[in-house]
């Protein structure tokens, strides 16, 4: 049985309960998922060029 997993729904995950345990780090995690996803988007496609 293979599972695979996605860079997404973990990060989400992890963001979820850091800010359920710590609410103040809200705009942190929010700002660096924002860059995180924005980086794999721009890499994705640049790399689909080739």
């Amino acid at each position: 049985m293979n599972i695979t997993f996605s860079l997404g729904p973990i990060v989400s995950l992890i963001a979820g309960i850091l800010i359920l345990v710590m609410p103040r780090l809200l705009n942190y995690i929010v700002a660096v998922y924002l860059i995180v996803i924005g980086v794999i988007g721009i890499f994705g496609m640049s790399s689909s060029h080739f």
